[in-house]
């Protein structure tokens, strides 16, 4: 079989490279025929697999040799991946940066070779933008703009950006696509869909047919600037209360489904540490924010963006006023959470917060993950599962813990593909988010911050009182409902006033307890478990003695024959 896979990618490259030749002569860009784009992705797609079917055909599973050759067939894979996304361009490039952001799901051969197609797309020439131009808004750059810089802002899979100045001394920037990315991207998903398919029947624990169905649905989404527009307008209103945020004005009469020009925004970007420290931005405060402005999003209006990379993100100081802004950029993509997904997601990370170990098993089925709870809880947090059965808000991220799960995430690959292909397509870019909002973190070096867990713990308490009060049949219960979740949200404000006053009177270390995790558990079981009903108010001595009188946590409370899952 391997043999024929290589017969096969020769022949189709000298085929494939002839064709080339000839059409290099007539003077066509051969990238713009699916013959070639085809071809090319088949030859790579077969290369790859005969390296997996045969580098590791003699060696005993579970060596050290074993593992060290396998990560170099990761290492080689993901280069000649990178190098495909490249040459092909366009819906390619989109997809391995997909791939390049889910740090926790696959080996980091791959997300560390992927995540450099961030900075790797390709330009479209000035020709090429000024006919689109003219194309969209029936008119000549010297008609509209008083300067038009060639020199993109910044360039990515599907668009790129120039710095302009409108007739009236307005600047902003004009998002152009690139003008072949819309024809070719229909022909591309089908090839990494027949490709795909080829690969699972080589390889069946190979289960990634969810990507292809993901980038059916949302690339037409991202491909239409328009509804990036509104996306944008949307999200202003619905985040207005939050004055450090800024979206950028959409200026309509110039634009359309391939042109959005809107107001120019400046800044660093997000995980440039030095920019920050070069202009007195407090990293914690950005941290902070960017947990509160998601918080709200996914878990009171499940209207989430979802391309949160550093790019996407910038930070500014106003000079005049001296505040912090953050800057959200590309509203292409948002995923948006039916009701009872979004409750019961809420639900899900209040029982990870707590370690509530029967709510994290029953929400996760819910969530579809069945028995591969146990895993999805660690994907979903990125955390171990002797943290997550401990709760993870009591449980310290350490660098050591960091390390071990990235290294032993591509031992779970097949199950971790077998999960994906279970859970709601929601889910899926919500994973996505996740990491990329953990990978700002970790840059920034705030993922250990309690107040990430405070503000997500309030936002997933006014989602649930919401939805209560929807479902309340009379006004005393209405009544109730409120009383509870204020009263929720004023612990979480004690417990923030806590973390303040320890913050100030000794070195910050990011949680409140210094002592064992024992105590650390019994303070963030208090402030953060959602009472039931207002009659657990009455009871918070005994609501703590329980706590106190627990099993350690690391001690696992699951069903005998669940034990066995000893997750990374």
């Amino acid at each position: 079989m391997a043999g024929r896979l290589l017969k096969v990618s020769t022949v189709a490259t000298a085929v494939f490279a002839s064709s080339g030749f000839y059409l290099h002569n007539r003077q066509l860009d051969i990238n713009d025929l699916s013959v070639i784009r085809f071809g090319r992705a088949a030859a790579t797609t077969a290369v790859i697999s005969y390296d997996y079917l045969t580098a590791l055909k003699n060696m005993e599973y579970g060596t050290e040799e074993y593992m060290a050759t396998k990560s170099k067939v990761h290492r080689r894979s993901a280069e000649r991946l990178r190098d495909l996304c490249c040459a092909n361009r366009g819906t390619f490039i989109k997809v391995g940066q997909h791939l390049g952001a889910l740090d926790y799901l696959l080996p980091e051969e791959y997300t560390s070779t992927l995540k450099v197609l961030h900075s790797r797309a390709p330009q479209s020439s000035m020709e090429e933008i000024q006919q689109v131009i003219r194309e969209d808004l029936g008119k000549e750059l010297s008609e509209l703009f008083v300067s038009f810089e060639e020199k993109p802002q910044g360039a990515a899979s599907l668009a790129q950006v120039h710095k302009a100045v409108l007739r009236d001394g307005r600047t902003v920037a004009v998002k152009v696509q690139h003008p072949k990315v819309e024809r070719q991207s229909s022909k591309d998903i089908v090839v990494m869909e027949v490709l795909l398919k080829a690969v699972h029947w080589l390889f069946p624990d190979f289960a990634f047919m969810w990507l292809v169905e993901e980038a059916k649905k949302n690339m037409p989404l991202e491909l239409d600037f328009l509804n990036e527009g509104r996306n944008a307008e949307k999200v202003a209103n619905m985040l207005a209360h939050f004055p450090f945020l800024r979206i950028p004005m959409i200026h309509w009469d110039l634009s359309t489904k391939r042109i959005l020009t809107m107001e120019f925004a400046e800044g660093g970007q997000v995980n440039d540490r030095d920019y920050m420290k070069k202009h007195g931005i407090n990293v914690n405060e950005i941290s902070e924010n960017l947990g509160k402005m998601y918080s709200e999003m996914i878990f009171v209006h499940g209207f989430v963006h979802c391309d949160p990379h550093p790019g996407n993100v910038l930070v500014h100081k106003c000079p005049q006023s001296k505040k912090t802004e953050i800057i959200l950029l590309d509203h292409g993509l948002y995923q948006v959470l039916q009701p009872d997904f979004r409750l019961d997601y809420c639900r899900l990370w209040q029982a990870l917060i707590r370690g509530d170990m029967p709510g994290v098993e029953r929400y996760s089925r819910r969530l579809g993950a069945g028995d591969l709870y146990p895993l999805f809880a660690c994907v979903l947090t990125a955390r171990s599962w002797n943290a997550v059965n401990a709760g993870i808000s009591s449980v310290p991220v350490t660098h050591s813990e960091d390390v071990e799960i990235r290294t032993n995430a591509p031992l779970y690959l097949p199950q971790i593909s077998d999960l994906l292909n279970r859970v709601p397509r929601q889910m899926l870019l919500l994973l996505k988010t996740n990491d990329l909002l953990r990978g700002i973190e970790t840059t920034l070096e705030t993922r250990a911050a309690s107040s990430s867990f405070i503000n997500m713990s309030r936002c997933c308490i006014r989602a649930v009182a919401r939805h209560k009060r929807s479902k309340a049949k009379s006004r005393r219960r209405h009544l109730q409902i409120t009383l509870a979740e204020s009263i929720s949200l004023w612990k979480l404000s004690v417990y923030e006033l806590l973390l303040w006053l320890k913050d100030t009177s000794g070195p910050h270390t990011g949680t409140l307890a210094t002592g064992s995790t024992c105590k650390r558990s019994r303070v963030f079981l208090f402030f953060f478990s959602p009472p039931l009903s207002l009659c657990h108010f009455m009871r918070p001595l005994k609501f703590l003695t329980r706590a106190r009188t627990a099993p350690p946590p690391h001690h696992n409370h699951m069903h005998p024959h669940r034990t066995q899952f000893h997750l990374w």
